[in-house]
């Protein structure tokens, strides 16, 4: 049963959300607040870069298939999918929380979750590290231009070199800085996950705070009911559901062995709420991205609690094999 309940992390998320709701950042604040969640997540991408190992990367470029399989299916198959809930109606589907949904299509899949499970579940461990953190790196690059394609394809804005500047300088170079420094710093920064994990989580719940605070001010909770984000959480589940079916079916008859089916199935999955935030924030800044995050972060316990019974099933499996 307790697989099913939220974790501290979502729980917080929530509370974020709540709190700017009763008392949303404004005024000098806001600006003030809004420099210091710039700077955490430009240190949240240091240590993405610091953790990262580079050997594991050039290691994992050898399993050339299976990343090129999910890769695929974060890059390719998710935003294809994405793009087909735009034939729904606004009246079904609102037009912000549709392009919530498309932006969440396009992001990276997650690292320390798709790791964790697959070790769970009997997988492939070091493809699994490999792919998912290639994921990441590649989705510096390809989630803006893919949001400038698909949101311009639609009318809904494009990429502007604005955007990049501020992608290259906020997100990629903290992230190379830390890389340069990984052979120095690396296993320190992995040694001290319980220490430095409030980094992370911080700078998520930072910017969760300071969209919902300016979506709230903007008129976020009139504008939606509860009818639209019961429709979100229920195209976020049949999202999840296709994908899944996808990564299982797909690599089993490619050939990829068990473990490999394993990474496979959880790599290919998920969506990171760890760089998606940030992502938003900078790619829409000066923009309201309530409705933009909101799926994701629905997204986000979703697949946690499946993903938590897939690894089980899995983990039970060969436990009696």
């Amino acid at each position: 049963m307790r697989r099913f309940l939220p974790d501290t992390f979502t729980v917080l998320l929530v509370f974020s959300v709540f709190l700017a709701s009763l008392l949303p950042a404004s005024g000098s604040f806001a600006d003030h607040f809004g420099i210091a969640t710039s700077l955490a997540i430009a240190l949240l991408f240091f240590l993405h870069g610091a953790r990262l190992s580079t050997d594991v990367v050039i290691a994992g470029v050898l399993h050339w298939r299976l990343h090129l399989f999910i890769l695929l299916t974060t890059f390719a198959v998710f935003p294809l999918l994405g793009m087909a809930f735009g034939l729904l109606p606004d009246s079904v589907l609102p037009q912000p929380l549709y392009l919530g949904i498309l932006f969440l299509s396009v992001l990276p899949s997650t690292v320390q979750s798709s790791i964790a499970f697959t070790s769970v579940a009997g997988g492939n461990v070091p493809a699994a590290i490999c792919s998912a953190s290639a994921s990441n790196v590649l989705g510096m690059f390809l989630t803006p231009l893919l949001v400038g394609l698909l949101f311009s394809a639609g009318g809904h804005g494009g990429f502007s070199s604005d955007v990049l500047e501020k992608i290259l300088l906020q997100l990629l170079a903290p992230f190379v800085v830390g890389q340069m420094l990984q052979p120095w710093i690396g296993d320190w920064v992995r040694s001290k996950k319980k220490i430095l994990a409030p980094v992370d989580r911080g700078s998520i719940l930072m910017v969760v705070y300071l969209a919902f605070s300016k979506a709230v001010v903007e008129g976020l909770w009139q504008t939606f009911s509860l009818q639209d984000i019961a429709v979100v959480i229920g195209l976020d589940m049949l999202l999840l559901a296709f994908v899944l079916t996808f990564t299982m079916r797909g690599s089993r008859l490619l050939g990829f062995n068990t473990p490999d089916q394993i990474t496979i199935t959880f790599c290919g999955s998920k969506k990171s709420l760890a760089s998606g935030v940030p992502m938003a924030g900078v790619i829409f800044a000066g923009q309201s991205i309530g409705a933009i995050v909101l799926p994701l972060m629905l997204f986000h316990q979703i697949q946690l609690m499946v993903c938590a019974v897939i690894a089980q099933k899995h983990s039970a499996a060969a436990g009696t094999a």
